[in-house]
């Protein structure tokens, strides 16, 4: 009997406080037409607490929705590029807060492909045996680590988190397809200079953010890869476009978006869309995307759910997913996010004092009193 890797729960939980277009051209030569037009955005979540809560608030909501408890989970895969601390890892993190004292937890880090390759591997796990029960994360605290000074990045990035629950059962559910893959020759367009070893004692400073990101190049890597993965994953399934009910595509931003579907032969009105209200989440826009999905009715018992994306490194993929029988929660989480006292603006320029002019971060250089004063939650 084939065993397959049902997505039976769902949750997410978005930042309260809301950055606005035209909140970034107080500190950015920008404005909220330029956003638009270019991007499809007109405002992103700020979070106010630490990339594990937001996880541990949207994970709590997708085992209640499953009706499974925390002792239950197998594993936790928390997917993202955006890590409380290196060591310990993040899902351990995760695990505590959720008591699923019986998890294996592993943080994967594949930028806004995170999230999918998440969902593949945990999936592989549970098709052999090894495991019967995970939760899969993807989330992002960007704008602690932005470089706000750079008009090119920070009106693209927002804040949040999603997650699922995945149950093994003998029926044809969950993802039945998956194409993964790296146009690595490109790694350098998208990179963040400061975070890892290799920058001890060299030209930037290890903890300074800057941004290397090459839109145009970007772009065109971004569209033929996802596009190209798309009809690999419905070629090698047996399906055809027309045969795809919802694409829950990475939320780039929405010129991306919209070209992929062209070239992959589906029409928008089939495509899930949340660039104009959380921007680009990278780990965490494919899961909020089909939370948000599931909650607006636009996820059918037995659909057929297409899901592209691309990030760094640069890594790309397309996955198929069969929908099962159930579209509606069987309960809810009273858990919650503390209450945010601060604007999404007041949070922003909390981070950017602590940055030079070019984005670099000025915190090694305080006092370490004053730097932990402007850092605090």
């Amino acid at each position: 009997m084939t065993t397959y890797a049902a997505i039976t729960g769902w949750g997410k939980c978005m930042p309260p406080a809301v950055l606005t277009n035209d909140d970034l051209s107080t500190f950015l030569d920008t404005t909220d037409e330029w956003i638009r037009t270019r991007t499809g955005m007109r405002e992103r979540r700020v979070s106010h607490v630490s990339a594990i809560e937001l996880s541990a608030v949207a994970s709590a909501r997708a085992l209640a929705c499953a009706g499974v408890d925390p002792a239950e989970v197998d594993l936790i895969i928390y997917g993202g590029v955006s890590n409380d601390e290196l060591v310990p890892n993040s899902a351990s993190g995760v695990q505590v807060a959720l008591g699923a004292t019986r998890a294996a937890a592993m943080d994967l880090n594949t930028a806004c492909t995170s999230f999918c390759y998440g969902l593949a591997t945990a999936t592989a796990m549970i098709r052999t045996g090894a495991i019967r029960t995970a939760v899969v994360i993807g989330v992002e605290l960007i704008s602690r680590y932005l470089d706000w000074s750079n008009r090119n990045v920070a009106v693209l990035f927002g804040d949040g988190a999603a997650a699922v629950v995945l149950q093994a059962t003998d029926r044809e559910e969950g993802m039945i397809g998956s194409v993964l893959g790296c146009d690595a020759e490109g790694r350098e367009t998208l990179r963040v200079r400061g975070f890892g070893c290799t920058y001890s004692g060299r030209d930037v400073t290890f903890g300074d953010t800057i941004w290397d990101f090459d839109g145009q190049a970007i772009f065109k890597r971004a569209v033929s890869a996802m596009a190209a993965a798309s009809q690999r994953v419905l070629e090698q399934a047996g399906y055809r476009p027309e045969d795809v009910d919802l694409v829950v595509p990475h939320q780039a931003n929405l010129r991306i978006i919209e070209a992929v579907a062209k070239y992959a032969g589906i029409p928008m009105e089939k495509v899930m869309l949340t660039v104009q209200k959380y921007a680009n989440m990278s780990a965490a826009t494919v899961p909020v995307a089909l939370a948000e999905a599931l909650e607006e009715g636009r996820v059918r018992p037995g659909a057929l759910l297409l899901m592209p994306a691309f990030g760094g490194g640069l890594t790309y993929n397309s996955l198929l997913v069969r929908w099962g029988q159930r579209v509606t929660p069987l309960g809810e989480s009273a858990r919650e996010l503390p209450p945010c006292r601060e604007s999404a603006l007041e949070l922003v320029n909390r981070v950017r004092a602590t940055q030079d002019p070019h984005g670099r971060s000025r915190a090694g250089l305080m006092a370490p009193e004053f730097a932990e004063a402007v850092l605090r939650q």
